[in-house]
Order: structure tokens, then C-alpha cells, then sequence
């Protein structure tokens, strides 16, 4: 399962646009929430949203940015011409927030709901091993404080859905009775739109009962991103941004674009390009066993990237991914060489010859600068024709004039961390 984080006008859009399926037409949520990004003709905005005119106005950062009010980005009650003017000014603008820099780019801009605090509600669905688990606190907000240890919480195993009694009676016990049912009703469909559009967390802090129906006010949420094929039409066009502050390289956006043109998985993110271990790894699980791994052996500061290509990647992309890291690797000389490690687990159904074969073109191709970098290469693989892929491999280190130690599934995937990097035999 890999987490990723969305902009909270998609979060809220996506409500907007499902959420009555699941919990019932009262709990309609009228799509009202507009996203401004550095490409947004600002000027036009009110032609196409005639409220914008007409209402007062909440403006925020739409980064993936935690407490926004109290880094002071948050616009509360103003009209369109003051929301315009704070947007402009800030648009494009450099923001610290804690201890981190990030350029602001995109904003969400949606009507000023007035309210009393103490009508505020906190409410999260959080996945974990077994099952879920929600979190209700009947006093959400700004000021909600540690909602791990205040919340009440309500598990539920894999395949189980809470009905409203049970989470009327379970999470509610604060909340006026006049409110409860609708509350219920709203949290019993949250879960069950959750569960099926592949969630991973959702939080909405806070929302506010209007009427009869639920208003979100604030919302934070990731998606599974490998259910994609799965939930990928109801997602519509979504995007998962980079965290704030966090911009990726021209290598980095490379690879993404690579990743959206296959059915494959291919990952990169650059950790420190001068860094002398270098990683080429084949699985999400088997990218997280060998950071550790290096990181644990005291090697943490010179782990160069961290990534993964897995699924099946043609031999294309394989090459693509493959030249991408070569290329990084070998720009810079490090006086005590460079190590890099291709491993992975024993693959289910990705053809390890196939994959390699696009690794050797590209290690061909960059042969001069891996001599001239004094890189050390340590191969480990199994799976479907290892075999002929790990013989490829064995003949390319002659042919290279490059070190190239390779291993198969009778040797522990991470052991080639410690040959490499201590010596071990």
C-alpha cells in the first residue's frame, strides 16, 4: 500500500461529488471549493463562479501544509477583492513554516461558513493492519491538542462496516442528542465512502452541523495510490503533490513521468546526489529493507537515493530508469569510489532477465564513467529466469572491466549491503 497525500480542494470536491451515494442525499455537499494554482486566470474566476461575488470567502495554502492559522495563512470572511489580492500577494512567494521552506503555488478558495467553536466537530478514519479505526472528538478545531489520547475511537476489521447505532453509541456519548443521529448517519457513510474509494487516512478538522446536513471544513487525506485501477474513475484527474517544501529534481519528475506511461512502478527520489551508495531495487518492500539496511550498517549520510521499479517494467523503461541513476551517479567522483547495489526480493512475476537486460544497456553505456567513478557493483535477484539474468550479469563484469559481484536467492537479499559496504564475505 503506498500513501499519498492530496490537495484538500480534491478531497473536498470528491465529497462533494460521492459522498451522497453513500450516506444518503441530506448529506449532499454542494462542490463549492476552487483550486488556484500558478497557471489559474485569476481574473476569470467570478465569470465562472457567480458566488464568488456574492459570499464572504475563506482562502488557505492547498500544500499539504499543517496548521495553517497559525502560521498566519489563513483569510477568514473577506470578499472576492481582498481573497484576489491575498492570493496575488503570496502566490509564487516563499513561506517558512516550522522549519520549513517551500515556495506556496496552490490555494483553495471555498464560502465562509459562520459558527460558533463550540459546534465544532473532529472526526478521522485511519488505516492499520488489521482493519481501521475511527476517531471522534466532539470538540474539534484549531485547538483540538492531542487527538490520539482525547479521541474516542472505534475499530473496524477488514470487511466490517459500523452501522450509526454502533457509532452513535461508541464515539457520541459528548454530543447533544438533537445531533447525534445526523452525526452518526454522516460518519456511518464517511467510513463506507472511505473504504471503498481506497482511503488510507482521512481527516476532517473541523466540520460543523448546517441545518441537516454536515459541512467539512477543514480536510486532509491520502489515497492508496496502487488502487488506482481499481478506484481511478471515481478519483477523476487527481493529483498527488510533492509535500511542501519538497520540490523534485528535473531526474525526479523524469521518473514520474516514466511511472504514468507504464502499468509498472518506477520510484526515485534523490536523498544526497553526492552520496556514495547507490541503490537499484526491484519492490517497494525490498527499497524500504535495503535503506534500512544501509542506514543501519552507518552508512545513512552517504545513501544516494531511494527508490524502486517493480511490476514487470519492460526492458525500455527499465533502461530509461536505469541510465537516469547511472547518470547521477557518475557526475561527480567521490576519491573512495562508489557502490551500486541491485537487489530485490524473489520476484512473483517480473522477468529478472528481461529487467536486467535493460540494466546492461545502460551500464554499457556509462561503462568509461563507472571505470573512472571506481564503482563497485553487487547484484542480488531471484525469480522468474533469475538464472539467465544473473549469467548476463556475470559475463557484462568481464566485459565492463567494472567489479560485479553477483548472488542469487541462496543469499540473503541485504547481504550484498554488507559485502559492499563493510567488507563481509
Amino acid at each position: 500500500m503506498a500513501q499519498k497525500a492530496i490537495r484538500e480542494a480534491d478531497g473536498k470536491a470528491l465529497m462533494a461529488r460521492l459522498l451522497a451515494e453513500y450516506a444518503g442525499s441530506i448529506y449532499k455537499i454542494e462542490n463549492r471549493f476552487i483550486s488556484v494554482g500558478p497557471d489559474t486566470d485569476i481574473k476569470k474566476l467570478p465569470q465562472k463562479y457567480k458566488w464568488l461575488a456574492k459570499e464572504k470567502l475563506v482562502v488557505k495554502p492547498d500544500q499539504l501544509i499543517k496548521r495553517r492559522g497559525k502560521s498566519k495563512l489563513l483569510l477568514l470572511g473577506a470578499d472576492w477583492k481582498k481573497a484576489e489580492k491575498w492570493i496575488r500577494e503570496r502566490m509564487k512567494k516563499p513561506v517558512t513554516v516550522g522549519s520549513v521552506t517551500g515556495i506556496l503555488d496552490h490555494f483553495i478558495v471555498e464560502p465562509f461558513v459562520p459558527h460558533d467553536e463550540k459546534d465544532e466537530y473532529y472526526v478521522a478514519i485511519v488505516s492499520e493492519r488489521e482493519g481501521d479505526t475511527i476517531l471522534f472528538h466532539h470538540e474539534g478545531g484549531v485547538n483540538v491538542g492531542d487527538v490520539d489520547a482525547k479521541a474516542l475511537k472505534l475499530f473496524v476489521p477488514i470487511g466490517e462496516m459500523p452501522g450509526a447505532g454502533k457509532i452513535e453509541q461508541k464515539l457520541l456519548g459528548a454530543v447533544p442528542k438533537e445531533r447525534k443521529s445526523v452525526i452518526a448517519g454522516f460518519i456511518e457513510g464517511l467510513f463506507k465512502f472511505y473504504a471503498d474509494l481506497n482511503f488510507t487516512y482521512l481527516e476532517i478538522n473541523p466540520f460543523v452541523v448546517d441545518g441537516k446536513g454536515i459541512v467539512p471544513l477543514d480536510l486532509a487525506a491520502k489515497l492508496d495510490d496502487t488502487a488506482s485501477f481499481v478506484s481511478g474513475r471515481k478519483w477523476g484527474g487527481i493529483d498527488f503533490p510533492s509535500p511542501f517544501g519538497r520540490m523534485l529534481t528535473k531526474e525526479e519528475a523524469y521518473i514520474e513521468e516514466l511511472d504514468s506511461k507504464t502499468g509498472a512502478s518506477l520510484k526515485l527520489t534523490i536523498l544526497n546526489p553526492e552520496g556514495r551508495v547507490w541503490t537499484m531495487v526491484a519492490g517497494g518492500g525490498a527499497s524500504v529493507i535495503f535503506a534500512d539496511t544501509i542506514t543501519d550498517l552507518g552508512f545513512m549520510d552517504e545513501m544516494a537515493n531511494y527508490g524502486e521499479y517493480s511490476g514487470d517494467p519492460n526492458e525500455e523503461f527499465t533502461y530509461l530508469y536505469a541510465k537516469t541513476i547511472l547518470d547521477l551517479m557518475t557526475r561527480k567522483k567521490n576519491p573512495k569510489g562508489k557502490f551500486l547495489l541491485i537487489g530485490g526480493g524473489i520476484a512473483n512475476f517480473t522477468d529478472v532477465a528481461k529487467t536486467f537486460s535493460g540494466i546492461i544497456r545502460a551500464l554499457k553505456e556509462y561503462k568509461n564513467k563507472l571505470q573512472s567513478n571506481r564503482v563497485k557493483i553487487f547484484v542480488r535477484r531471484g525469480g522468474p529466469n533469475y538464472k539467465e539474468g544473473l549469467y548476463k550479469m556475470r559475463v557484462l563484469g568481464e566485459e565492463l572491466g567494472v567489479p560485479i559481484e553477483v548472488y542469487g536467492p541462496e543469499t540473503h537479499m541485504t547481504k550484498i549491503v554488507s559485502m559492499a559496504l563493510k567488507g563481509d564475505k
